[in-house]
Order: C-alpha cells, then structure tokens, then sequence
C-alpha cells in the first residue's frame, strides 16, 4: 500500500507556464522523490531487461540507460509485452473513460500528445495504477518552451517557434477552461482525475511528458491489412537518449508462441562498457527538437530555416545580390504558371520555404529563382521541374543564370541575419556570463539557427566561385 499512498499529491504544485522548466535541465526531480526501481518493475511484470542496461545519470541529457558490460550485436536490450505501453484506449463502460474520450476529441490532431497527456493524468491521479512506477519514474519538470519565462520565449528571436510556442500556450489555457467546465459537475465515480484540480500547467506538464517520451508505432490491426499508427510511451524504452548515429532500434514482432505484440529494443552493433543506448527519434530540425523535447542539436545536419516566400522580398534580395531585371513581383505568364505548379501562387499555395538542412535550398524556392531570373522561356521548357529543383543538376539554364539565383539566396541569408537582433559572438558571451537553463536553450537555439545561415551562405559563395572559374576557363 505505500506505493498508493504516493498518489495522494495533487497536480496543482506544478509551475505556472511563465515560468522556468527546471532548475537543472540534466538531473530534473523525478515526481517522487525516492520511485520505485523501474528495472525490477519490468523484469517482474513479465517484461525483460538485458544484465548490462543500467540506469545513470548523463551529463548532457539526464537519465539515461548505459551499457554496464559489453553486449553482443542483435542482442536484445529491452522487451515489453503488450500489456507495457501506455496508450489511449477508452473503455465505454467505464465512466471515467467516458468523460475523457469526448475530452480528447477537443484536442487538435496536431497537438497529439495531449490525448495521450490525458491517458497519462488519469493514470498519474488513480491510486493503484498499473503504471505508477513508470509514472513516478518521470521528470517533475520539462525544459520545453511553453514552460519559458515570456522574456525566454523571446530570447529564441524565430518567429516561426515563437509562434508554434504561443499557439501551445494559447491552446493550453483555452483547454484548461474547457476541462474546468467538463469536470465541474461530475459525480466522483465519473471524474476521470480523482476529484483533483487539472490546470493548463498540469495539462502543460502532461503534454510534455508525452511529446517528450511517446513512440508513434503500430496499433491494431486495420481492416485492410494495415496497422493504425498509435503514439504511446514505452517504460524504460523512453529513457534512451536521441543520437542521429544510433546504436540500438526499436522494432514490434509477434512471438512465435503468442500472437500478442512484442515491442523490442535490439543492439544495433556491439556494445562497449560504458556506452549510453542512444535511438534516433527522427531527422528533425531543432525547432521540434526543443517544442517537443526540450533540447537543441549543435551542428544538426537536419535544421533549418523557413521563409516567406514573397516576390517584394524577392525582389529586394536580387536587387542587394547585383542582379538586373528582376521580376519576382510581376512574373510573366507562363513563369507565373510555373509558380502554380510549385505550389507558390494560386488560390491556397504553401509559401512557407525554407534554406538548409540536407537540402540546403528547398528545391521549390531554387526552381522559382531559376526561372524567375530567365527571360528563355523555350530554355526554361525544356527541362522538367524536377531538374528546376535540384541543386544537383548544375546550371541547368546556363551559367549567368545559376549564379544570380545563388546570389538572390545569399542577399536572402543576409537579410534573415538581420532579423536575429544579436550576433554569434554577443550569444557566446552570454552564455560565458552564467545564465539559466531556459535562456542557455534560448540562446543556443538562435546560435544554431544563425550558424545555419552562414553555413548556406558559405557553400552558394564557394559554388559561385567555381561556376565563375569555369565561365572564365570555357571563355
């Protein structure tokens, strides 16, 4: 019975969302301060854990799981039966589940993990969970920036986080209300918390305990054959920290002696003695890596900048770049129609484009510069839009050509640094100064962004370069 009598907290001594998320973005308190051993939990609810998988402290991202001898590749590391990941599913008959299933229909699809994050409340304040010591395994506290003081939130300088940051906000104190209201009047056998208060940073903290942890893996099976895709949070598994050069992988198969679902962490490649188990939660930029997870990648090869498509801008880029004649504010017809199929004119068209990352020019914005700065229509035809696209295909039309589209890209990188109101060096020595977790995130969040600028002005400067050297060799 002590492991109920732990559940008796309520949810209301969490941080305001204007505050801080923690103290310590490495060594958060955990819920409780002294939770159960969370490898015994699995090993004697039937799960199973290697012999070499410790939990440990880690430097960078807090609790992890290292290897504490060498282990095999193929080894598997962590295995969970159905009965483990913690999901949304509402049972009808239970009167509870009832109230939360019309709850989570009021979340849009794009905050997800607040559906989860529901599931997780309902678990967190029911004495006798099943999940209550994975539950209270977890952070007190999140480093994600809806938990950012306002002064934080603006120290990230990127309006294109500042506003998914504030739409979170925004949807947290409207669902608070609608939960308030929801719960007001409910008997105790239907109140899907326990009778506790529910608040939007408790809502805050759930949310972020589930786009923080939750896999999107395989739910049931579909009519048609197909598995539903379902998020949900895996004990244990979760505590893996994120690396893009992984040396494990999750991976769900049925046992040969039971149809029922198996979710497995394999070993990747051998193993060493002290080497954290790192998965690879996804090629995303930073900006869902600090929303979501509360962390930024240095030198990420994945980030990335987004843009405004807009022919004034345009036009003001090409003009800076030195290049003549440009006409990105009244295109001629047929590059007009090429602009429809690029999706960047028409009645609803994505003028959202974004520089560097893997791609290091969204193939999108280069065609509609390469086509933009021709006055060849015939030339222009000739070439589908898929070599327009690609920063591979070199100067598909001609040399003069390729060079200014580099150079509008490049007086637009310009531009795009001098909307950060800081430089490289004053955040270095800011962060030289001593400052809080929230503000150091902040801070290298808007480095990174920058250094990505530099990094795509670098790499055009130098292809201008060598296009230049050849028209001079050829002439």
């Amino acid at each position: 019975m002590a492991a109920a009598k732990l559940l008796i907290p309520t949810l209301s001594h969490f941080r305001p969302l204007t505050c801080a998320a923690a103290v310590s973005a490495t060594n958060p308190a955990r819920l409780v301060p002294h939770p159960p051993d969370l490898l015994k939990w699995i090993k004697r609810e039937g799960g199973f854990v290697h012999e070499a998988v410790t939990i440990t402290q880690d430097t960078t991202y807090g609790l992890g799981l290292v290897a504490s001898g060498g282990i095999p590749k193929g080894s598997d590391l962590i295995v969970l039966p159905e009965h483990f990941p913690l999901k949304f599913q509402s049972d009808k008959d239970d009167e509870a589940d009832s109230v939360l299933l019309p709850l989570s229909n009021r979340v849009p699809e794009e905050l997800w993990a607040m559906k989860l994050g529901l599931k997780l409340l309902q678990e967190r304040a029911k004495v006798g969970s099943f999940w209550w010591p994975y539950i209270s395994n977890l952070p007190e506290t999140y480093t994600v920036p809806i938990f950012f003081s306002g002064e934080d939130i603006k120290n990230l300088q990127y309006a294109p986080l500042l506003c998914q940051v504030n739409k979170r906000c925004r949807f947290l104190l409207k669902f608070e209300q609608e939960v308030k209201n929801v719960l007001k009047n409910l008997k105790p056998s239907e109140h899907p918390f326990g009778g506790q208060d529910v608040d939007a940073s408790s809502l805050g903290w759930a949310m972020s305990a589930v786009s923080s942890r939750a896999f999107r893996l395989y739910g049931k099976k579909l009519p048609n054959g197909t598995h539903s895709d379902i998020p949900m949070m895996l004990p244990l598994i979760d505590m893996c920290n994120h690396s893009f050069n992984p040396n494990a992988r999750i991976l769900q198969e049925q046992d040969a002696g039971n149809p029922k679902m198996l979710i497995k962490v394999v070993a990747e490649r051998e193993i060493k003695q002290s080497d954290p188990l790192l998965l690879n939660y996804g090629c995303l930029s930073n900006d869902f890596f600090l929303l979501d997870y509360g962390f930024v990648i240095p030198s990420n090869p994945y980030d990335h900048i987004e843009l405004k498509y807009d022919g004034a801008l345009m036009d003001a880029a090409s003009m800076a770049a030195g290049v003549s004649s440009p006409n990105f504010s009244s295109p001629a017809p047929w590059q007009q129609e090429i602009l429809f199929q690029l999706n960047l004119d028409g009645e609803v068209p994505n003028l959202k484009v974004t520089i560097g990352g893997p791609e290091l020019v969204e193939g999108r914005l280069l065609a509609a510069l390469r086509v933009l700065l021709s006055n060849d229509r015939e030339m222009v035809q000739r070439y589908d839009l898929s070599v327009l696209k690609s920063l591979s295909a070199e100067g598909p039309l001609g040399v003069a050509n390729e060079v200014a589209a580099f150079r509008t890209i490049i007086a637009l990188c310009v531009i795009a640094l001098g909307h950060f109101p800081t430089k490289i060096m004053d955040d270095e020595s800011l962060l030289k100064q001593g400052v809080s977790v929230s503000t150091e995130l902040a801070i290298q969040f808007r480095m990174q962004k920058k250094s990505v600028i530099i990094d795509v002005m670098r790499d055009l400067t130098k292809r201008v370069k060598v296009l230049l050297s050849k028209e001079t060799t050829t002439a």
